[in-house]
């Protein structure tokens, strides 16, 4: 069974700059009679109103008859076009937002339609071809004049007061992705995933237009609005961007189904894990580890502390994590130093992680966390989204609210004892059973550090197949923590889920780790 990549696109979005417009103030209607009620401004509901119309009525697909210079565009030529970074919008104004839009063409091959709301009125954006520096590019003289944009990026003087950054980007698909200060861009989210590591093509839901709210001279957040729509579903979103140490992105999310889903996923978090400290197989690299994520956080329902390591296995693997009313997960990037990539172009040791913050109660379901095998690191072969438990039906309305932080370090997530690193290897008796495994787990926080070297620290630690030999744990003077190593003996090809966590008396002290292993064939 082969399975289909997630989108691979994702991975390019910073790599070129795009156009931008300016224009004149909208249309202000003629002085009327005081006793008549003010113009209607744009908000949300108009999105959502125009996602339940769009429902009704039978998918269309979005038109990618590009001209032929922009649908051939190789790597190389894409990256060659450049925004003219002095077009960029409300930059005459001096607004802390400014706003830059990204070119057709290579793998974005699908306009998309973009508004400024302005004064409550709403306004598109007039494409132009000399808002791009095409670089070596020849362009062509017969460029359609409404060509259009594949998307838009979001930028604020996130480090210096008048130097703007970029922030956030929206392209391809429902893709967006967001960093916060000192921070490179790894990780995505999505807006929808549907069918997502099933034996069939994945469906990719897309943002078909958006609105751009203009903020205010002091605003510290920007409103962003879009309209999703695919063959299943249509959605309208709400998106508050605050930049930051940690950026946050606040999403308000009302969803309309036209078809019955098979697999229906809420915040889908799109990352690469091509190898790292629990590999299973052979990786010829001369980096220690090549990731964007190393690990799926969770805080469930009844506030137990999760984290699963990742891996890039030799078969696809999908986990799912039974929960009610999950309080938080995420995709994290919990190994920080720079030794621990030698990477000095991809920096993978300030790639953001991402935490989910669901807002209300969403019932029951499961965190889906999806390992798909990869042959190179431009590849995103990790996801993870939370499933309700209920099948989703046509003519169904759903709604979804949480916050989204995009960061490299959070205090309070796992504020007890954390996972600091996982490492598996032969067990030394492999001339007994070459196929018996030792792990070795590394728990850190202030409280571990506290306890004393001969504090009757005992590990918890279970298999869902084989046996658990030699369980030892002790006191890791380098790292201020605790060491937890056992064996497992595997249980001919059953794959073995794996838990493990720390206690003293009745009290626990750490995040629990989880795990699942197979032999490699």
């Amino acid at each position: 069974m082969k399975l289909q990549m997630l989108l691979s696109a994702v991975v390019l979005v910073s790599l070129c700059a795009g156009p931008i417009v300016s224009w004149g103030a909208p249309n202000v209607p003629e002085a009327t009679p005081a006793t008549t009620p003010p113009p209607k401004r744009f908000n949300f509901a108009d999105v959502r109103r125009r996602a339940e119309v769009l429902a009704t009525q039978p998918f269309k697909a979005p038109d990618n008859d590009l001209p032929k210079f922009f649908r051939e565009l190789n790597y190389d030529q894409y990256r060659d076009i450049r925004f003219q970074a002095d077009k960029s919008l409300w930059r005459a104004e001096a607004l802390p937002f400014e706003v830059q839009f990204v070119p057709l063409g290579f793998l974005f091959k699908q306009p998309v339609a973009i508004n400024v709301v302005e004064e409550g009125a709403s306004q598109p954006v007039e494409y132009a071809n000399d808002l791009f520096d095409y670089g070596k590019n020849q362009i062509p003289g017969d460029v359609p004049k409404d060509l259009g944009f594949s998307g838009f990026k979001v930028l604020y003087p996130l480090h210096i007061d008048g130097r703007y950054d970029e922030v956030a980007v929206f392209q391809g698909a429902s893709y967006f992705r967001a960093v916060g200060q000192n921070q490179n861009y790894g990780i995505s989210a999505r807006g929808l995933a549907i069918d997502t590591g099933l034996p069939k093509p994945e469906e990719f839901p897309y943002f078909r237009e958006f609105w751009l709210e203009k903020p205010d001279k002091d605003a510290t957040e920007l409103t962003v609005y879009a309209l999703l729509d695919s063959q299943s579903v249509t959605g309208a979103y709400r998106f508050m961007i605050k930049p930051g140490v940690n950026t946050q992105i606040e999403v308000k999310a009302s969803l309309f189904v036209r078809e019955k889903v098979q697999k229906f996923g809420v915040v889908p978090l799109t990352s690469m894990f091509f190898h790292g400290a629990l590999n299973e197989r052979f990786f010829d690299d001369f980096r220690p580890q090549v990731h964007d994520s190393d690990g799926l956080l969770m805080m469930n329902g009844n506030g137990e502390w999760i984290w699963r390591p990742l891996n890039n296995p030799a078969r696809l693997r999908i986990s799912a994590f039974q929960d009610q009313n999950p309080h938080g997960f995420g995709l994290l990037q919990r190994d920080r130093d720079f030794d621990d990539y030698q990477d000095l172009e991809a920096h993978y040791h300030i790639r953001p992680s991402i935490w989910v913050e669901p807002q209300g109660e969403w019932g029951k379901g499961s965190v889906q966390l999806i390992e798909i095998p990869s042959d190179a690191e431009r590849y995103d072969n990790i996801a993870a989204f939370w499933v309700p438990e209920k099948p989703v039906e046509p003519g169904q309305q759903l709604e979804y609210n949480y916050r989204l932080y995009f960061f490299l370090e959070m205090a309070n997530l796992s504020p007890g004892g954390r996972v600091l690193s996982s490492r598996v290897g032969a067990s030394g008796a492999g001339d007994l059973d070459p196929s018996r495994r030792r792990f070795v787990i590394d728990f850190g926080g202030n409280a571990l550090a506290q306890l004393a070297d001969d504090a009757p620290v005992e590990a918890m630690v279970t298999s869902s197949s084989g046996q658990i030999k030699n369980v030892v744990t002790h006191k890791n003077p380098y790292i201020n923590g605790w060491r937890v190593s056992f064996e497992l003996l595997p249980q001919e090809s059953d794959p073995a889920d794996l838990r493990c966590f720390l206690k003293l008396g009745n009290n626990v002290l750490t995040e629990t780790w989880s795990y699942q292993w197979t032999l490699a064939k």
